[in-house]
């Protein structure tokens, strides 16, 4: 009877170890920022789902630009594992990323991993690990 409460136990607490303490820091930084008006608004996709919008950011924040340029935001108490952030300079606060008549961004817009490509990047090409380390992300405003 001890021995089979002792490995429930064993087996529940080994089921719940990777969730527990295991939360890491994600540091992002932000550069090329041209106008010092609005708000930067990122969001923090766990999965190439919520990057097409089939589900929710693992995180978002937002704030407004340095003096210099750049921005320097932290998400603390993140999961390991594969994450892709798209962040967009809400210049005229009207909460949407403002293009011109073909489509094209009017405001600023970037993606981890600064892919060079001419359209949205895709999951796969903005994706990078978080560790339990933690991570560090460097963005370069288009």
């Amino acid at each position: 009877m001890i021995r089979r409460h002792f490995l429930a136990l064993a087996t529940a607490f080994a089921m719940t170890a990777p969730v527990l303490g295991h939360a890491a820091d994600l540091t992002i930084d932000i550069e090329g920022i041209t106008s010092q008006q609005g708000r930067l608004m990122l969001a923090v996709m766990g999965s190439a789902e919520a990057w097409k919008g089939q589900g929710k950011p693992a995180a978002q924040s937002g704030g407004a630009p340095d003096g210099d340029g750049t921005l320097s935001l932290k998400v603390a108490d993140l999961a390991p594992g594969s994450y892709a952030i798209r962040v967009m300079h809400d210049e005229n606060d009207n909460g949407k990323l403002d293009t011109n008549v073909v489509g094209m961004p009017t405001e600023g817009y970037g993606f981890s991993n600064n892919p060079k490509v001419m359209r949205a990047a895709t999951f796969e090409e903005a994706r990078f690990e978080v560790t339990a380390d933690g991570a560090t992300v460097r963005i370069v405003m288009r």
